[in-house]
């Protein structure tokens, strides 16, 4: 009986080790969660219909200052140079806000919108028509929708060797999509508690 009266401690001693190495809050597999400082996030200008075309940096602006006219219309937000390799972390989560014409925010839902990191800005934005490109190693849809993931506590799994140059934006199905305004960008491991992680400016120059 004291035989098996150890071996029962020894499981329950394991079976305790193990939950504690899931990861959560914190990140998982000892990492602290990268908050991405949008302070330090410039939008790109982006020309014409395909988006392929692009002016100038715009600065730190978090919210398109034109309404968004079509289907598929994006907006490009680009890292800082010293951005530093995520490669650590196997998920990302990522939130934002969206507007119809008249400024007033929308209720998320699924169809609002689609993103895709980036790693080279000139290269291709689109990628595959599902799953990942060389070039577009995360691609998801409805984000901040019922269906999505991104946006999520447990976000999705990124699969990024290096650290992405950009984050592309594109209104999808909903009409009513006029202005997005980016949130959060928070590489992780497990699951991560979303929080006060916005900075940066508006439109206006606020954070909104």
């Amino acid at each position: 009986m004291k035989i098996l009266g150890v071996i029962l401690a020894i499981l329950v001693a394991i079976s305790f080790v193990g939950c504690g190495s899931t990861g959560g809050g914190s990140g998982g597999g000892g990492a602290e969660p990268l908050i991405v400082d949008l302070s330090k996030v410039q939008m790109l200008e982006v020309i014409n219909q395909d988006n392929s075309t692009v002016g100038p940096l715009m600065g730190n602006v978090l919210r398109n200052p034109e309404p968004l006219a079509r289907q598929w219309q994006g907006i490009m937000w680009v890292f800082p140079d010293d951005f530093v390799d995520i490669s650590q972390y196997t998920r990302v989560t990522v939130t934002a806000k969206f507007f119809n014409s008249e400024g007033v925010e929308l209720p998320p839902r699924d169809s609002m919108a689609m993103i895709v990191f980036v790693y080279d800005i000139a290269g291709d934005w689109h990628g595959p028509a599902m799953g990942a490109g060389p070039n577009t190693p995360l691609k998801e849809f409805n984000l901040m929708g019922f269906s999505g993931m991104v946006h999520k506590d447990r976000g999705s799994r990124h699969g990024m060797n290096r650290a992405p140059k950009g984050l592309f934006i594109q209104r999808a199905q909903d009409a009513n999509v006029a202005y997005i305004q980016l949130t959060s960008v928070v590489f992780h491991n497990g699951n991560y508690k979303s929080g006060a992680e916005v900075s940066g400016s508006g439109p206006e120059g606020s954070d909104e």
